[in-house]
């Protein structure tokens, strides 16, 4: 079964830190760009970060530049976003998904991990 599992959300005081992860399952994740995307209540999807495939460029949506930090172990099939200093507007439902390249056409997504920055 073709999947992405994300973990390692929770509640977290602003300015701590998360590390999110995102095991894929049923293929092998350095084929894929793998992409963070977040949806807030009452908000739109938004891109967060994405790492592509073939050369491990990584990018990031301006306002997470310098505090999110995306990076793969293909050994362990997961992909990770280290964020920190994090912010109560960040506050979202984070869920990652695979695709042929940054930007492309998703064709796999996770079901998501729960982030709340709040005091």
């Amino acid at each position: 079964q073709v999947q992405l599992v994300e973990s390692g959300g929770g509640l977290v005081q602003p300015g701590g830190s998360l590390r999110l992860s995102c095991v894929a399952s049923g293929f092998t994740l350095d084929d894929y760009a793998i992409g963070w995307f977040r949806q807030a209540p009452g908000k739109g999807r938004e891109g967060v970060s994405c790492i592509s495939s073939s050369d491990d460029r990584t990018y990031y949506l301006n306002v997470v530049k310098g505090r999110f930090t995306i990076s793969r172990d293909n050994a362990m099939n997961t992909v990770y976003l280290q964020m920190n200093s994090l912010k109560p507007e960040d506050t979202a439902v984070y869920y990652c998904a695979a695709g042929r390249v940054c930007g492309g056409n998703l064709e796999v997504r996770g079901q998501g991990t729960l982030v709340t920055v709040s005091s």
